[in-house]
């Protein structure tokens, strides 16, 4: 698999080359310019895809070297505090502040018709667009979302989201029964975790 992969060349090589950062977005992610064929059907989720990259850089001894940054609908708090848990480093979103924007999800963002002026370059649908208006919702979107992040970090006993790890975290299956993230997927080895901790 690509990420093994990488890893085996990047040790080859030397750390020094090793990329600084990755980002993993998963199925779920994409923009409105996909195909609607390939943002539903293609990639792994980011629930399967993010634990096995964490996990390959664990066991090769770079997940100190190259940064893990988690991306695809990342919109809701919970869903970024899940991915620091689950060994990402920082978390990408875009979906929520365009949202926060007045994003319709019209599927016009790559045909320059965006009926509500954000990804346009047509001057009339561009009015659409009341910057001095959406910027306060944007900033409120991401002030808010990281009060959220640190007050379920602070719900888990840690001081800072940091700190949070497989073991906050139960996945809810099936006929209301959960399961710990760290039993879904362990820690590749304890040497690597003690890294982590």
């Amino acid at each position: 698999d690509f990420i093994n992969e990488l890893c085996e060349a990047v040790l080859r090589r030397g750390v020094q080359d090793a990329p600084d950062f990755l980002v993993i977005d998963g199925g779920e992610g994409g923009s409105g310019a996909a195909p609607a064929t390939l943002m539903d059907h293609m990639s792994l989720p980011i629930a399967e895809a993010l634990p096995r990259v964490v996990d390959a850089l664990l066991e090769s001894g770079l997940k100190e070297r190259i940064r893990v940054i988690a991306s695809g609908k990342m919109v809701t708090s919970a869903r970024a505090a899940w991915a620091l848990c689950t060994g990402a480093d920082f978390v990408n979103t875009a979906r929520g502040p365009m949202f926060a924007l007045g994003c319709i999800q019209a599927m016009r963002c790559h045909m320059n018709t965006c009926p509500t002026g954000i990804t346009t370059h047509n001057k009339r649908l561009q009015r659409g667009l009341v910057v001095e208006e959406k910027y306060t919702r944007v900033a409120n979107y991401i002030r808010n979302m990281n009060k959220e992040i640190d007050m379920i970090a602070h719900s888990c006993g840690c001081r800072h989201a940091r700190e949070l790890r497989r073991e906050h975290v139960r996945i809810v299956e099936s006929a209301n029964r959960s399961v710990a993230l760290s039993m879904l997927h362990p820690y590749p080895v304890d040497a690597a975790r003690a890294a982590v901790e």
